[in-house]
């Protein structure tokens, strides 16, 4: 599974990001191959990685933002038995190994704030190995370029991507994609 997201997001490196139900359907009728689930509850979950899996995309939810998940791995199990999710996003290790053992591709997500948060980021992957880190926000093109020359993991880059200028500035600065809640992003 983890080629094939890979693969699409090589093809395709524009990823939807849904934080509503207005966005979810919005995204169901774009080019984009893979959406970042940012909200649901856990009553509600499974029929959102539903619809996106209906409209032949792949499903990636973040479960810190999933309203009724705790930061547990019993959180990982729940989501991997009740929905078709193709992976998780998450800012706890904990959560990124135990998701990597029941077989759902992994993005752990970094908030670069400082110097320090920069400096752990490569210590922080090595302790879990992700199959894909996400720093935001994602328009600081020097520091895409630097955590991109130092990681033996894909970038993406997300948070206040917001055009096509950001796009190019974080692809050609090494982001292997893009995350947007920007459906304006979301065609390009």
């Amino acid at each position: 599974m983890a080629n094939r997201l890979l693969e699409s997001i090589e093809e395709n490196p524009v990823i939807a990001a849904v934080k509503d139900f207005e966005g979810l359907e919005e995204c169901l009728h774009t080019d984009v191959s893979i959406v970042f689930v940012l909200f649901g509850d856990i009553c509600n979950i499974g029929e959102i990685v539903e619809k996106i899996k209906e409209a032949g995309k792949m499903a990636i939810v973040h479960v810190d933002l999933i309203v009724g998940l705790g930061g547990k791995e019993v959180s990982i199990d729940f989501i991997k038995k009740t929905t078709k999710t193709d992976g998780i996003i998450t800012t706890r290790q904990a959560l990124i190994k135990h998701a990597k053992e029941v077989g759902l591709f992994t993005i752990l997500r970094f908030f670069v704030i400082d110097s320090i948060s920069l400096m752990n980021i490569e210590k922080q992957k090595n302790m879990v190995q992700p199959d894909i880190i996400e720093i935001l926000p994602g328009v600081m093109p020097k520091i895409i370029k630097k955590i991109s020359e130092i990681s033996s993991v894909p970038v993406i880059a997300g948070g206040l991507v917001t055009d096509k200028e950001d796009v190019i500035g974080a692809l050609s600065n090494g982001a292997f994609g893009i995350s947007s809640t920007r459906k304006e992003v979301w065609g390009m």
